[in-house]
């Protein structure tokens, strides 16, 4: 693999991480939003229920435009993800990327193999030419050995 290939995965990576994030952002976003609206609700009224006991109190803090602040919050949220998702290739790219990266992948295996052919040829030719001196020191040991033999006797 080179080191582009390998780069565009990593981006691509990165962007899907960013993706997923920016979605849990934005579900966070919901989610306070809805606990807020909880939070600064009035109770409604129903026809025909007459509700007794404790009333909702009333807070003396003073209220912001939530409403506003979410759907900010909310609207730059959905940006961010329309933009990491248009960051992230379409799939007729991606086929065509696979294949162009497999033809080169196939052209550098091959390549590879004939490499290795000539360094498996020439370690052929030294393991017979180590062989062959091998064999010369072992006949030279047992010539000197016999002529050292029949010297003493």
């Amino acid at each position: 693999m080179d080191v582009a290939r390998i780069n565009s995965f990593i981006k691509m990576a990165d962007r899907l991480t960013q993706l997923q994030d920016t979605v849990n952002q934005q579900a966070e976003h919901f989610c306070n939003a809805i606990g807020v609206i909880q939070q600064t609700s009035y109770p409604s009224k129903f026809a025909n229920f007459d509700r007794t006991g404790s009333q909702t109190p009333t807070s003396n803090q003073p209220q912001e435009d939530y409403a506003q602040l979410f759907a900010q919050l909310i609207a730059r949220c959905a940006k961010d993800i329309d933009t990491l998702i248009e960051s992230l290739p379409n799939e007729d790219s991606s086929i065509e990327l696979q294949n162009s990266s497999l033809k080169r992948l196939e052209i550098e295996n091959q390549e590879t193999a004939l490499q290795l052919e000539v360094v498996v040829q020439k370690g052929e030719l030294l393991l017979e030419k180590i062989q062959s001196a091998l064999e010369n020191i072992a006949q030279a040991q047992l010539d000197m050995q016999t002529t050292h033999k029949s010297s003493f006797h």
